[in-house]
């Protein structure tokens, strides 16, 4: 298995958790629920992306030293 794959899933999963102890809600308008969601989606995914290309750039220097 891909460990590139396996650690992405992993930083989801924390992304996820550490994003629900936000309360991004207050930053929308009443009844803009849709949108809402669709914010906290795109923050996970661009967290996730820019953690997971941190972990894996980090692992392939320290196969180089």
């Amino acid at each position: 298995m891909n460990y590139k794959f396996v650690i992405y899933v992993l930083v989801v999963v924390f992304v996820t958790f550490a994003v629900s102890g936000l309360d991004l809600n207050r930053f929308f308008k009443q009844g803009k629920v849709f949108e809402a969601n669709l914010f906290i989606l795109l923050l996970i995914i661009a967290i996730s992306e820019l953690v997971t290309s941190f972990i894996i750039n980090f692992l392939e220097v320290s196969k180089i030293l």
